[in-house]
């Protein structure tokens, strides 16, 4: 018993240090070393002997995999599950826009987004006004049933399936969610292993581009009704503000995962930027640090046309994570106010030897590393083509060479982050800039509907309010964790 508590105590321990060497770097700080934070999705199957196929469709083999990797390779924070689609979910519901592998793909093929045909969007370009009035009630009304095989429209028959996929879908939901408590427990007490972010955001614009009209249909848009489009991204800004702020670090320590897709440079116009990705997307963030919140920026492809632009958030605001771009010019732009993270190419991970990493990690470190405010990670999120002697070399390399002779990572575990005020005057600081809709964020039957129905009440409304309302909420998660995780 004593042998067991010293272990519990020594990964306890080690769990503390490495959740203050992530967190101090975060802060923009000196650590006692640079931190160590792969993004390892399909790599981990590969690693553990499972196909895509099982991690995919059994996040319980998608966890143990995860948890495998971290204890072997010495990782100071890893995502609890990067693969991060559950496919058994997105089947109950009858989700049509996945390549599943074992079905859609070979089962040792990652998880495939499929992009609507043209003509085929999962909402019109008619339908920006209805979506507007109630972002909530066009997803549950007309998105849902467009992009599930067994969701029924409003006024078509109903349906054995399509009521199950309600149910089946509801709870799956709860139940992969709560797993993840469990998951995050083992990762703390087996490896000592810090969860690496908590809560969701996307876009406004990235939403329409990705799951309602797609990328095409958007660009369509922007030229033929532009005012339509910033019309429903000012609709959408209180929603999923809600939802990054709801699920977000209670102890404001990790930050809150911002997945970047379709509004950069090639994609769109630098003006299509100026005027509907960046002032829809930047007053949830200046918000969510006044509460003390902090977004990992994880800039997929290359967002270095932007940086003058992310370097107008308040300081500290944010971790800006480097893919495609130029790691070394996100440092002079931004290193000054703003952790960095990424930045190894994945190629290199994959294809070339590990001396080859090991020179490129040295380059890494000394270029931008040498003051703090650094987390290691590859460019992209790692799939099953990275070979596992090259992360090791990443990983022993930065162990070694990413030591400060100043830093600290010991002691108690950080308090939560407590940010300076944004500057005053910045635009559109706030919701402010939002477009309120009929149904508020995080509802989806308002308490003064349910109330008019009830023939009369001689207890306590305040009791049956607060109960309704939470479980309303219930439906409201769902279905905006369809639209964002799934």
């Amino acid at each position: 018993m004593k042998e067991y508590d010293k272990m519990t105590a020594d990964m306890e321990k080690l769990y503390t240090e490495r959740l203050n060497r992530y967190v101090t770097a975060m802060r923009h700080g000196m650590p006692d070393r640079v931190p160590i934070r792969p993004f390892v999705a399909e790599f981990t199957a590969k690693y553990a002997g499972y196909t895509c196929q099982e991690v995919t469709h059994d996040y319980e083999k998608a966890f143990a995999a995860a948890r495998l990797c971290a204890k072997d390779f010495d990782w100071d924070a890893i995502v609890p599950n990067m693969v991060y689609v559950w496919t058994g979910l997105t089947q109950a519901i009858g989700m049509r826009y996945y390549g599943v592998p074992g079905v859609d793909v070979p089962a040792d093929t990652g998880f495939q987004y499929l992009e609507p045909p043209e003509g085929g969007e999962y909402m019109k370009a008619s339908e920006y006004d209805a979506l507007i009035e109630d972002p909530t009630g066009f997803l549950y009304n007309i998105w849902l049933p467009r992009v599930s095989s067994d969701v029924r429209a409003r006024g078509h028959r109903t349906s054995y399936r399509n009521n199950l996929s309600f149910v089946k879908g509801g709870m799956a939901m709860l139940q992969y969610f709560y797993a993840f408590g469990t998951q995050i427990a083992r990762m703390r007490a087996e490896s000592g292993t810090v969860s690496a972010i908590s809560g969701i955001f996307k876009a406004p614009f990235d939403i329409l581009a990705d799951k309602l009209r797609g990328y095409v249909g958007l660009t369509l848009d922007m030229q033929k009704q532009p005012k339509k489009v910033l019309a429903a991204c000012e609709a959408l800004m209180p929603h999923l503000y809600h939802v990054a702020r709801t699920t977000a670090d209670p102890q404001g320590l990790v930050p809150i995962g911002y997945w970047m897709h379709r509004g950069c440079v090639p994609f769109i116009r630098p003006e299509w930027f100026e005027s509907h990705y960046w002032p829809t997307v930047r007053p949830i963030i200046e918000t969510l640090w006044s509460e003390g919140k902090q977004t990992l920026f994880y800039a997929e492809g290359s967002w270095d046309a932007h940086l003058d632009s992310f370097a107008e958030l308040p300081e500290g605001s944010i971790v800006y994570h480097v893919d495609q771009g130029d790691l070394f010019q996100a440092h002079q732009k931004l290193g000054h106010k703003f952790c960095l993270s990424g930045g190894i190419p994945n190629f290199l991970l994959s294809y070339r030897p590990p001396k080859e990493v090991r020179a490129w990690c040295k380059k890494v470190i000394d270029g931008v590393a040498r003051n703090g405010g650094y987390i290691l990670d590859a460019g992209a999120i790692m799939q099953n083509d990275t070979r596992a002697e090259n992360l090791r070399a990443m990983t022993e390399f930065a162990r070694e060479y990413g030591a400060y002779s100043t830093g600290h990572a010991g002691g108690t575990v950080p308090k939560a982050i407590v940010p300076p005020l944004p500057r005053a005057g910045s635009n559109g600081h706030g919701l402010r800039a939002g477009r309120p809709s009929k149904i508020p964020p995080g509802v989806c039957v308002p308490w003064g509907e349910k109330r008019r129905e009830l023939p009369g009440i001689c207890g306590d409304e305040a009791i049956l309010r607060n109960i309704w309302e939470s479980v309303d909420g219930l439906g409201n998660v769902y279905i905006w964790q369809c639209l964002l995780s799934f």
